[in-house]
């Protein structure tokens, strides 16, 4: 059965910065879209009135969503409703009830630090507020195995599993659904995505900027948590996966689940973490701080399809470029029939931002009478960024009840169970000098799998 949309959407938060860089955004692409009408609820404690959110939401706009569409914001303004009031308090949440009036399907955004997830959902509980209605909680999602479980009850004490949308932005994204997508549309990659043909995998978060103003968040956060344990680990099960039975989101969560439950916890001995040269004179970085801008790790999937084949992953601030990049190496033929010394063998490249692209690395013949050849890239696609926005996408999906793009219970314990050997390492990390590929020691890593790849600059956007 198709699900039924919502018939209201609140969002916590709505004063804050998520709600202005890309909440706003993404509330003027739907209208524009065609695909939001309905009562918008921003819920703060500010002290504010419904004009100063219209006056915050238009500055949004001109700032961060591409500027002010004049009927479309009058659109907004039209359906947008404020609550003032403290989050701990159940006249708040009463507030909210006698504004959402007739709506019995409401979405509920936890765009706030996620201390206050707990007291937020009881609240909609006891008000009533809760029922019929579906719930989207912002990652990070907990700190840790624990308190992720912790996360998880209190939510499901008052909303069933497939009400809760656990977003991770960067499912929503065209290229990551673009991997899957190719993956499972091309008959010829079947028979080959396996450990008889694939020697290893590669997958690098590279950004060329530091932590942005953000140090304190940051200094409690560290690499690990911040894109390892979900951006990095949802790619790998993107990329590992096995074929789900059909395009319902359950089915393709079910295997998912399955990919990261079959993935080793991680070996210390086979992390390594870095922090950038400078980082410790960040605004609000502790001076002896010991939290990793870089983190890389080498990975065992424990399945019969990919048992033996390493994966590597990496992520890092203040690299040589800012990138998202995949890459799948296959096994050198185990001889050349004409004699040659293939130093640069097959593979397949996921380029995932900031501009798009899969390509096929192939050999082909070098001209002339010597039966001898060279590298060749085929560009299946090309492309530079995404049409709409992650943000736009998922709430939509949100609205509609479509679980596909978002990250399930099961999913979630499992990737904090991957990582939780080395979220409680105390020691230093390894400095590195900004505007590298991270600190030497992530070499060792590679047993043999030959140098880390290192993805090429985005090309300049071309002037229209």
């Amino acid at each position: 059965m198709t699900p039924t949309p919502s018939d209201a959407l609140v969002f916590f938060g709505a004063t804050g910065d998520l709600a202005h860089k890309k909440i706003f955004p993404a509330l003027q692409a739907m209208l524009k879209r065609g695909d939001l009408n309905v009562p918008v609820i921003g819920v703060a404690k500010a002290g504010w009135t419904l004009e100063q959110l219209l006056g915050r939401a238009r500055e949004s706009l001109e700032t961060q969503g591409g500027g002010v569409d004049g009927p479309v914001f009058d659109k907004l303004s039209s359906l947008l409703r404020y609550v003032d009031g403290d989050y701990r308090d159940p006249a708040t949440f009463d507030l909210l009830r006698r504004a959402l009036g007739a709506a019995e399907r409401p979405l509920h955004y936890l765009a706030i630090p996620q201390s206050l997830f707990s007291t937020v959902v009881e609240q909609l509980g006891r008000s009533g507020c809760a029922r019929g209605g579906r719930i989207v909680a912002e990652k990070p999602f907990g700190r840790d195995l624990a308190s992720a479980r912790a996360l998880n009850r209190a939510l499901l004490a008052v909303f069933p599993e497939p009400a809760v949308f656990r977003i991770d932005h960067y499912l929503g994204k065209e290229p990551v659904q673009n991997l899957l997508y190719f993956r499972f549309s091309n008959a010829f990659f079947e028979p080959i995505w396996n450990r008889n043909y694939v020697d290893s995998v590669q997958i690098t978060m590279a950004e060329s900027f530091g932590v942005e103003g953000r140090g304190s968040f940051y200094d409690q956060t560290g690499a690990v948590r911040d894109v390892f344990e979900n951006h990095l680990l949802q790619v790998t099960a993107c990329l590992a996966m096995n074929a789900p039975s059909s395009g319902h989101p359950e089915t393709l969560g079910d295997e998912k689940a399955r990919l990261l439950e079959a993935i080793a916890p991680l070996d210390p001995k086979s992390v390594v973490r870095g922090q950038f040269r400078g980082y410790r004179n960040e605004p609000g970085v502790a001076a002896d701080s010991r939290v990793e801008t870089f983190a890389a790790a080498k990975l065992q999937i424990d399945n019969a399809r990919w048992e033996g084949v390493p994966f590597y992953i990496r992520a890092g601030k203040c690299l040589a470029v800012t990138c998202t990049e995949v890459l799948v190496v296959f096994k050198a033929p185990p001889g050349s029939a004409f004699g040659e010394r293939i130093e640069q063998p097959n593979y397949v490249r996921f380029r995932l931002g900031p501009d798009v692209a899969i390509a096929l690395g192939v050999r082909s013949k070098t001209p002339g009478e010597a039966m001898v050849g060279h590298e060749v890239e085929l560009l299946a696609t090309q492309g530079i960024g995404d049409e709409m926005d992650a943000y736009e996408r998922l709430l939509a999906d949100a609205m509609n009840g479509d679980g596909t793009l978002f990250a399930r219970e099961d999913a979630v314990e499992a990737e904090w169970r991957i990582v939780a050997p080395i979220l409680s390492s105390t020691t230093p990390p390894y400095e590195y000098q900004p505007g590298t590929w991270g600190p030497a020691e992530a070499d060792r890593l590679m047993d043999g799998s030959g140098p880390w790849h290192e993805p090429q600059p985005a090309p300049p956007r071309r002037s229209s």
